[in-house]
């Protein structure tokens, strides 16, 4: 029996282990870095261990103290959680050496899928479908496109799509680089790259007395840079032969490496409906939610339960429904899906759906870690009702703090081509992106106006329609990509504002307003934190494409003047760590426009910066390995 088990993870995936440890009567241990001493995760746990430092070389990635930590609070198993070393057969192996019960697939099966190369090379023998490999040193244009891969880890690290012959060399090394600093395997592979194709995957779990469980499919073809962003159980469109052949194909794939506890199988399905392995990930997945929703399971439950050596019923229950999750990511999806951070000082949900989160409200968002706020999980009998159920609570959220992608997220629920499911394929942002980006600048405006008369009652000295200012007011807000300057007069004969013919103010309140906006009654929420302004409403009837909050900065009444920043100059778009600098690159060189100058990673992820314009690259202070913070001078390209 496990009777306390030591998360060896942070944020969501802890919380979330956590809380099936204290349904099941087990107690629970975190372990956190001094960036996460605070984290909601750490204040969860019975027990909490310090890891010193705050970079995950440092901390979650050190096997050594992760189990030295198990061990000091009298922790019985470890739980690896997803990501860090949750696929490191060595540390698999430290647990198991240390006399304590690993809550995963047994060492040798991790090795076995470690490798992408290898892995296929086990699957190829179990009759497992695959890709075939293409050799880079004889590639031609025949084979383009081409994807390039890192043989080690995931999440999109390490990968490359190729469509010139000529950039295959440079793709290589930058992949491998990537790899290297990500993995600290710098190993990559070539394969062709299915145009049109979908990301599907099967969720096996599989005890130690021989049952191996597959609970059906997953669709995860909305992704960005190789990362998913909304996942959907069971796959839709899927015939009922092609279903088969995957379950098969993953049952066998389990049973070849002797696989235990929980798993997935990825397959990449092209548009004739043939599917080909991608690889297996030997640990919970981050979308196991909608597989839970649909088979009513809790798949962290069974992991400890086959940890325990108890066996599996020998049919795994029946699916009901569908399911959809959302990643809500601090991002900006508009700006090259920068990573934001700051303090996130609301976020809340409508009730009937799951919320999955690391963080909870007056949390700060860094830069160590990945970018993810929260998972938003919807189920509903069918899968119109799943995605119209998620994309309305998704539109009545309250997210308070750095830029999101919930917007994106609910207009990509609600996008013709996501709904249809025969046209799902990985290459949706690749076509829509800029629509989806692409705000009504006709919709910002009325929420400034909410903004500013609800900062007009607040400077009331009593509050109420008689006691605002009623002589001329100038309220001017940076959002939406402008500025707004709201002119108005509020006093005892209602409201007057310019460029707002008709507008009627209802009610007034230092954090509502409700106007009356062409007979149509709307109701503002406003909230304030220091000089930002969020402002949100109820999904209006202006469509999919009109956002339900918008944010603003109050600009001064006098902008200082003496602000400046040299022509040319590029700034860091958000604190990270300079990676690598382009071969060779020195000042007093000339560039191209679009010429890649150096790469930043934050969160997980590298953000290339390039020379705005042609011309002489005249100051370049940074160096690998340097941590810059927002604004930092990075280059300056003198035109």
């Amino acid at each position: 029996m496990i009777r306390s088990v030591l998360v060896a993870n942070r944020g969501e995936i802890a919380r979330r282990v956590f809380r099936t440890c204290r349904e099941l009567g087990i107690s629970t241990v975190a372990v956190h870095s001094d960036a996460d001493a605070g984290a909601p995760h750490v204040r969860e746990a019975d027990t909490a261990v310090r890891l010193p430092g705050d970079a995950p070389a440092d901390t979650y990635l050190r096997g050594d103290l992760l189990v030295r930590a198990a061990r000091a609070a009298g922790a019985d198993a470890v739980h690896p959680g997803y990501g860090f070393l949750s696929e490191n057969a060595g540390f698999a192996a430290a647990v198991a050496e240390a006399g304590l019960a690993w809550i995963g697939p047994p060492p040798a099966a991790i090795e076995a899928m470690a490798s992408k190369t290898r892995a296929k090379e086990l699957m190829a023998e179990a009759g497992v479908p695959l890709l075939a490999p293409v050799d880079p040193q004889r590639a031609t244009a025949a084979d383009l496109p081409l994807l390039v891969k890192a043989a080690a880890g995931g999440g999109g690290r390490g990968m490359r799509v190729v469509a010139e012959l000529d950039a295959l060399k440079g793709e290589l090394k930058a992949a491998g680089a990537e790899a290297e600093a990500a993995f600290g395997d710098g190993e990559v592979f070539v394969e062709p790259y299915v145009v049109g194709g979908r990301h599907v995957e099967v969720q096996i779990l599989a005890d130690g007395h021989g049952t191996v469980w597959t609970l059906g499919t997953r669709d995860c073809s909305l992704q960005r840079r190789h990362q998913k962003v909304i996942e959907e159980a069971p796959a839709p469109g899927l015939s009922e032969e092609l279903r088969t052949t995957l379950h098969g194909a993953a049952e066998r794939a389990a049973r070849a490496i002797g696989y235990r506890g929980a798993g997935t199988v990825e397959f990449l399905v092209d548009r004739t409906g043939r599917a080909y392995f991608l690889e297996m990930n030997t640990r919970l997945q981050v979308e196991h939610p909608v597989t839970e929703a649909v088979y009513r399971l809790d798949l962290v439950a069974l992991q400890l339960s086959i940890a325990e050596g108890r066996p599996l019923d020998t049919a795994p229950p029946q699916p009901h429904g569908h399911a959809v999750e959302a990643r809500l990511y601090a991002e900006d999806p508009a700006a090259g899906w920068q990573p934001q951070t700051g303090t996130l000082h609301r976020l809340t949900l409508p009730d009937g759906v799951r919320l999955d989160s690391g963080v909870t409200d007056g949390d700060t968002i860094g830069v160590h870690y990945d970018p993810m706020l929260a998972k938003v999980i919807a189920w509903a009998p069918s899968r119109d009702e799943a995605l119209r159920k998620l994309a309305g609570a998704l539109a009545r959220a309250a997210i308070h703090g750095p830029v999101t992608n919930r917007d994106l997220l609910v207009r990509s629920l609600r996008h013709p081509e996501f709904t249809d499911p025969g046209a799902l394929d990985t290459g949706f942002y690749d076509r829509h992106l800029a629509e989806l980006t692409t705000n009504d600048p006709d919709g910002a405006p009325v929420f400034a106006l909410a903004a500013a008369l609800a900062d007009a009652h607040g400077r009331s000295r009593f509050g109420g329609f008689r006691n605002v200012p009623s002589g001329p007011q100038t309220k001017t807000y940076a959002g939406a990509g402008t500025e707004h300057t709201i002119r108005y007069r509020l006093g005892r004969d209602g409201l007057r504002a310019e460029d707002f013919p008709g507008v009627r103010l209802l009610a007034l309140g230092p954090d509502e307003v409700v106007l009356e906006i062409d007979g149509l009654r709307r109701q503002f929420a406003v909230a304030r934190y220091g000089d930002r302004v969020h402002v949100d409403a109820p999904p209006s009837p202006g469509g999919a494409t009109t956002p339900t909050s918008h944010t603003f900065t109050a600009l001064p009444r006098f902008p200082d003047p003496t602000v400046r920043t040299e022509p040319g100059s590029l700034l860091a778009p958000m604190p990270g760590t300079v990676v690598r600098i382009a071969e060779d690159l020195t000042e007093g060189d000339q560039v191209k426009a679009g010429q890649p100058l150096l790469w930043l990673e934050a969160m997980k992820m590298e953000h290339k910066i390039t020379a705005p314009s042609a011309g002489t690259l005249t100051t370049l202070p940074v160096h690998p390995g340097q941590q810059v913070e927002v604004g930092t001078l990075l280059a300056v390209v003198t035109d």
